[in-house]
């Protein structure tokens, strides 16, 4: 039985970690280097270090960056942002990134999913995912960091990525980003029931019980930013609360 992992976001603009509510309004954070050291540290499962204005940008991600995370934290290492081609990913992996997370690109280049996929092996692959509720059971994927909405059917869509060889979604509610306000239960059962393939939740953990909910509907790991980053709860905490609930969870050590 694989434990739920609890996965530190780390969501960089200009070098800083930042955070915002529904995607804008963003705020400092703190150093990703440091922050990711300190959540190794403190038991996180992975890291994922997504550039959140790359793609809007049409730039790659940073590199340099990537490769100090990576020699300061030895648990999987996540990155999206400003990915266009296989070579992008072959570099990023080439930097220390165990996983590369494609969004945008995936939607405009769906090629892209299978090509790397088969390259690099579907344990690399992971498709993001920003969907926005637009109708009653329907969610709309966004691209470009949230700003251009594709139209297209998350829950198809997620079906759609599986076939092309992605290994893991990364499943974020734009209604529920920052919200703190609980995960979107809704969402999360439809993709996962959907799939049989990993699905990461993410978007607006607020207390400790949204874990467990979470967990409950159909997350094989939960994304967390500003509830570590600001210290409201700590991983340790999260996990002793899981294993209380009789989740299933790695140990800290």
């Amino acid at each position: 039985m694989l434990g739920i992992r609890l996965i530190p976001c780390l969501d960089v603009t200009n070098g800083r970690v930042v955070k915002g509510t529904n995607f804008i309004n963003l705020k400092d954070a703190g150093d990703p280097v440091e922050l990711a050291r300190q959540y190794y540290l403190d038991g996180a499962d992975e890291i994922v270090f997504l550039d959140i204005t790359a793609t809007h940008e049409g730039r790659d991600a940073t590199i340099d960056l990537v490769r100090r995370v990576a020699e300061k934290v030895f648990i999987p290492l996540t990155v999206g942002g400003g990915i266009r081609t296989v070579e992008d990913i072959r570099n990023l992996l080439n930097a220390g990134a165990d996983k590369v997370s494609l969004n945008s690109s995936a939607v405009k280049d769906p090629k892209i999913v299978k090509k790397a996929s088969d390259k690099f092996g579907i344990q690399c692959m992971v498709v993001a995912i920003d969907a926005k509720k637009v109708k009653k059971n329907r969610w709309n994927v966004f691209i470009h960091g949230g700003r251009i909405d594709t139209g297209i059917d998350a829950v198809v869509w997620s079906r759609k990525v599986t076939e092309l060889g992605a290994g893991e979604i990364l499943l974020t509610s734009m209604d529920k980003d920052g919200t703190k306000d609980g995960y979107d239960l809704e969402l999360l059962k439809e993709v996962s029931s959907s799939v049989k393939i990993p699905v990461v939740a993410s978007g607006g953990a607020g207390k400790i019980e949204h874990f467990f909910q979470a967990c409950e509907s159909g997350a094989s790991a939960i994304l967390v930013a500003s509830l570590f980053h600001y210290k409201e709860l700590s991983i340790k905490g999260v996990k002793n609360y899981l294993k209380s609930k009789s989740i299933f969870v790695r140990a800290t050590d």
